[in-house]
C-alpha cells in the first residue's frame, strides 16, 4: 500500500534541498519528536499486560494468547525491513502521515474484532503501520549536530521507552474501568492528534538520494555486508531486546496467576518499570563523551544478572520482580541507545536504511520473546522465564567481548 502511494505522489530521488540538517535542532522540537515516538510506539505495547482478557473474548488458548503481542511486533519488523527504507526516498512528512492513517484504522478494526483471525491480522497491520516512529528517529539524527547527536537521540529515546513502559499501565487501567476495547479506541484517537502535530510541527526532510525502491532494498543486504558494527550491534541488541519482551509479556500473567494483582495493580507495576526510561539521557550524554565500550559492557551485565535474584524464594517476591523490570529496562534502553549511535555514525547519508536493519533485528528479537513467553511459563513456570531472559544477555555479553577483542587484535 505505501509502496504504491510512493509511485502515485511520483517522488522523484533528485529532491532539490539536501534534507535539514542546517536548522538547528531545539529542546522544543526534541521534546515534539520524543512525544510522537512514545505516542506511536505505545500501539505495540497496549495488548501486551491484557492478553489475558483479550484472547479469550476473541477465541484464542492461553498458550496461542502470546501472538497477539509477537505478532504485532512481526509486523513492526517488516514495516521497519520494507517501508522504512522509502525514508530515503519520499518526503518524511508524507510517509509519516501515511502510516498513521493506518494505524488508526487498524486499531479501531481492533477495537471491534470479534474473531481470532480478524484479531491477528489487524494486529500485524498495527505493528506494519507503526514504522513512523523510525522515520523520525533519523530525522533527529540529521537535524542534530555531531557533538550533540548522543544526547538528542538520548532524550528521544526516553520518550520512545516511556511510550513502551507507559503504554502497558494505561492499557491496563483503561481495560479495568471501561473494557479492552477502549484501549484501542484511545490509541485511534492519539493517532489523530499525533498526524496534527506531525503537520505543524515537524519539519519537511526532502531525501537527496538517486534511486529506486527496489535498489533501495537491495541495498540494505550490501550494508549488511559491508558494516561489520551494523551486524554485531543488531545481533546483541536483539537478544536483549528479546529478553525484554519475555519479562513484560510473560511478568503480567505471573502477577495475575501467582500474586492475584488486578489489572490496576498490574498498571502500577509496570509504572515501576518506568523508572528505566531514565538510562537514554543519561547514557547518551557518556556516550557523547566517549563512554561507550564501557556503558555496552555494564548493560549487558545488568541485562543478565538482574533475573538472579528472582529465581529464588525470597520475601517480598512482588518487589524483587519490580527491581528485575527497571533493572532490564535501564539495561535494554541503554543499550539501545549506544547502539544507535555507533550505527548511525557508519553512512549519515545512508542513515534510514542503517537504522530499518538495526530495528528490525531488534523487534524480531522482541517477537522471539513475546512469542515463547506463553509455552514457557506453561512449561516451566517463572523459573524457565527467568533462566532464558537471562540467558540472552549472557550471549550477547559474551558476543561482544569476542568481537571487540577480535578488532583490538586487528587494529594492533
Amino acid at each position: 500500500m505505501l509502496v504504491g502511494f510512493y509511485y502515485f505522489y511520483k517522488v522523484e530521488t533528485h529532491m532539490t534541498q539536501p534534507g535539514v540538517s542546517a536548522q538547528p535542532l531545539s529542546n522544543t522540537l526534541v521534546t515534539i519528536i520524543a512525544l510522537c515516538c512514545g505516542l506511536i510506539v505505545a500501539n505495540i505495547y497496549y495488548a501486551q499486560p491484557i492478553i489475558e482478557l483479550l484472547a479469550p473474548e476473541v477465541g484464542l488458548s492461553s498458550r496461542s494468547a502470546s501472538l497477539i503481542v509477537s505478532l504485532t511486533q512481526i509486523g513492526y519488523a517488516l514495516g521497519l525491513f520494507f517501508l522504512v527504507p522509502l525514508a530515503d526516498l519520499i518526503e518524511n512528512k508524507k510517509l509519516m502521515l501515511v502510516t498513521l492513517g493506518v494505524s488508526f484504522l487498524s486499531l479501531v478494526g481492533t477495537a471491534l474484532a470479534d474473531s481470532p483471525n480478524v484479531m491477528l491480522i489487524l494486529c500485524l497491520m498495527i505493528g506494519i503501520s507503526s514504522v513512523s516512529v523510525q522515520v523520525l528517529i533519523p530525522l533527529a539524527a540529521h537535524l542534530s549536530s555531531d557533538e550533540k547527536r548522543g544526547q538528542v537521540l538520548g532524550n528521544i529515546m526516553a520518550g520512545l521507552l516511556l511510550g513502551i513502559l507507559l503504554a502497558r499501565p494505561i492499557s491496563s487501567l483503561i481495560a479495568d474501568h471501561f473494557g479492552w476495547r477502549a484501549v484501542f479506541y484511545f490509541a485511534a484517537g492519539c493517532m489523530v492528534f499525533i498526524a496534527g502535530v506531525i503537520y505543524f510541527a515537524i519539519p519537511s526532510r526532502q531525501p537527496t538520494h538517486k534511486t529506486t525502491y527496489f535498489k533501495l532494498l537491495k541495498s540494505l543486504k550490501q550494508l549488511m555486508i559491508s558494516q561489520p558494527v551494523l551486524r554485531q550491534r543488531s545481533l546483541f541488541q536483539a537478544l536483549m531486546f528479546a529478553s525484554f519482551s519475555l519479562f513484560w509479556t510473560s511478568v503480567p500473567v505471573v502477577l495475575a496467576r501467582e500474586y492475584g494483582l488486578s489489572q490496576s495493580e498490574i498498571a502500577l507495576f509496570a509504572l515501576v518499570g518506568a523508572a528505566g526510561a531514565v538510562a537514554a539521557p543519561i547514557v547518551g550524554r557518556l556516550a557523547d563523551k566517549g563512554y561507550t565500550h564501557q556503558l555496552s559492557l555494564l548493560a549487558k551485565l545488568i541485562a543478565a544478572l538482574c533475573f538472579l535474584p528472582s529465581l529464588f524464594e525470597l520475601p517480598y517476591g512482588i518487589i524483587v520482580l519490580a527491581l528485575t523490570g527497571v533493572f532490564i529496562d535501564f539495561a535494554v534502553q541503554a543499550n539501545m541507545v549506544l547502539g544507535q549511535r555507533a550505527v548511525y555514525a557508519l553512512e549519515p547519508q545512508s542513515r534510514a536504511r542503517l537504522n530499518a536493519i538495526y530495528m528490525t533485528s531488534i523487534f524480531v528479537g522482541g517477537a522471539v520473546g513475546s512469542l515463547i513467553a506463553s509455552p514457557l511459563y506453561e512449561a516451566g513456570g517463572w523459573t524457565a522465564i527467568a533462566l532464558v531472559a537471562a540467558g540472552m544477555p549472557l550471549i550477547s555479553l559474551i558476543g561482544y567481548l569476542l568481537t571487540t577483542k577480535k578488532q583490538s587484535k586487528a587494529v594492533s
